[in-house]
């Protein structure tokens, strides 16, 4: 095992294939050779494709695209070059540095499998994990590295879940529930008062409540949402579609009209009941 940890170039084509990658965004950087488009580009341009490039990695394992999802890691991993190039370039790091990093935070992690620690299952390591990111968190708090340019729904998830496991949470999801009641009760006031920055803040907090719920419930609020997306995408195009065919748009169609398409394409999505009758 440590002869393998050591060399991590075992397999010449992989190595290979990795020293192709470095190579190509070597050259598309170049100041002379290069495209200009790459060669203008920061981590601060970058970012955003990065951010991207995930968002199509979840999507391809949600569709279960296997081969999408080869061509979507591709593209994330090329996210990764990309910035350690630009490193490299400004004398920071280099793509070896970030392997080398990631390695030994995943040996350093995980002294159950390549040290002489021990862990019952799955839960035990779960909770030895976040015992070891603490210690090398320090004294920079318990929200310290939850990523500020995360989702804001992934993000609230995130520091509610920090908050929890040094015990400033809820017993359960019934208090919730009560303050989510109270979170909406101060919105309604705050409609009233016609005071638009304080209608903001307290839809926020309705918002933050509700993500509180879904960590209570064991759902991803982010995940959630998402699916709720999408499932009004697909009805909504129904409505197009079914309007359209009756030689109408939204334009010249009455609310009961959309709200019949509406009903029929959630009745489509609904699996067919099989009859008890012979």
């Amino acid at each position: 095992m440590t002869e393998i940890l050591d060399e991590p170039w075992a397999d010449p084509d992989l190595r290979g294939q990795i020293d192709r990658l470095l190579a190509i965004m070597a050259r598309l950087r170049d100041p002379k050779s290069g495209c200009p488009w790459d060669r203008e580009q920061s981590f601060a341009t970058i970012a955003p494709y990065t951010i991207e490039e995930a968002y199509e990695v979840e999507d391809a394992i949600r569709r279960a695209d296997t081969k999408a999802l080869v061509d979507e890691l591709g593209d994330l991993l090329f996210q990764v070059v990309f910035h350690a190039r630009m490193a490299e370039e400004a004398g920071q790091f280099d793509f070896a540095d970030v392997v080398a990093a990631v390695c030994d935070k995943m040996i350093r992690r995980h002294p159950h499998v390549f040290g002489g620690a021990r862990v019952a299952d799955a839960a035990a390591q779960t909770e030895a994990w976040e015992a070891h990111k603490r210690r090398e968190r320090g004294a920079r708090g318990a929200l310290a590295d939850v990523a500020l340019g995360l989702p804001a729904l992934m993000r609230a998830q995130k520091l509610q879940g920090r908050a929890a496991r040094v015990g400033f949470d809820w017993d359960d999801a019934d208090r919730v529930v009560l303050k989510l009641d109270e979170e909406l009760g101060e919105l309604r006031e705050a409609r009233a008062s016609g005071d638009g920055d304080r209608v903001e803040d307290e839809f926020g907090d309705v918002l933050f409540i509700l993500v509180n719920l879904a960590r209570h419930l064991k759902i991803d609020a982010e995940a959630a949402l998402r699916r709720t997306n999408a499932k009004f995408t697909s009805r909504f195009v129904s409505v197009e579609a079914g309007l359209a065919t009756e030689g109408r748009s939204f334009a010249d169609a009455s609310l009961d009209d959309m709200e019949r398409h509406w009903q029929a394409a959630k009745q489509r999505e609904r699996p067919s009941k099989q009859s008890d009758k012979p």
